[in-house]
């Protein structure tokens, strides 16, 4: 692998996507630490889903540089590639496989070898087991690991997708708007699972639930027009005039 470039997990630096001449994203710049997380909001239309396409690969910039791990050029890799780095992603509406218990979805989403021979040894299925057992207490659904997935509340099945997400063994993890449609607790313990998880892991979590990113406690990075209009503190970037004049009003 080549000499990193950057100390940096994640580092975008002046990227720019355009579509028929609107540009979604506007010379962007953002860095992301190892075992960080990072909220990150922005009214509709401030590039917030795009940037997560130039991430993932679904996207192509027209211009700019997106590294990762210092020396990983996203700009030149498929969506399938960047997921093999570590980089993966969950959409707002949870996608797990419903007629399956949680225990079957989360040995799909494991990484491991496939095949006869791997199915077979007796020491990779007790290291699978092992690593559900583990994973299950993690996203709070050891005690549903029998139940099909369609029976969840909609934060269980959240957490379920964060559980298959935590299987692949991803070293930065992109969230949409977890705490969308979820119950007062629900969203508490929302939090405290992804803190958990930013304690080993890089994750940035786009949402617009302001008491919830207060209550994660971490960097906030405004978007507004595709650039970085504010960066900081949560009382920091709230108290911003512009961010209060295009985001959060008065």
């Amino acid at each position: 692998m080549a000499v990193p470039v950057t100390p940096a997990l994640l580092y975008l630096d002046n990227v720019t996507v355009s579509f028929d001449g609107f540009r979604a994203l506007n010379a962007l710049s953002l860095a992301i630490d190892h075992a960080e997380m990072r909220a990150v909001i922005g009214p509709n239309g401030a590039g917030k889903t795009t940037m997560m396409d130039v991430i993932t690969g679904k996207t192509r910039p027209n211009e700019g540089t997106a590294l990762f791990e210092g020396s990983h050029d996203l700009t030149v890799l498929d969506e399938a590639a960047i997921a093999e780095l570590g980089i993966g992603r969950k959409f707002q509406t949870p996608t797990v496989f419903y007629m399956h218990s949680v225990e079957d979805n989360l040995l799909l989403a494991l990484k491991n070898p496939r095949g006869p021979l791997a199915t077979l040894l007796s020491r990779r299925a007790t290291q699978e087991r092992e690593r559900i057992n583990a994973l299950l207490e993690r996203v709070r659904l050891t005690a549903h690991r029998h139940r099909r997935a369609g029976e969840l509340s909609h934060g269980q099945k959240q957490w379920l997708e964060i559980g298959m997400l935590l299987a692949q063994e991803p070293k930065l993890l992109l969230i949409d708007e977890p705490a969308a449609g979820m119950t007062d607790q629900e969203t508490a313990d929302t939090a405290d699972l992804l803190r958990d998880i930013a304690r080993t892991k890089a994750v940035i979590v786009v949402e617009h639930d302001m008491t919830f990113v207060r209550d994660l406690g971490v960097k906030v990075t405004c978007l507004h027009e595709g650039a970085v209009l504010a960066e900081g503190p949560i009382d920091t970037v709230s108290a911003n005039e512009r961010v209060v004049e295009v985001y959060l009003g008065r």
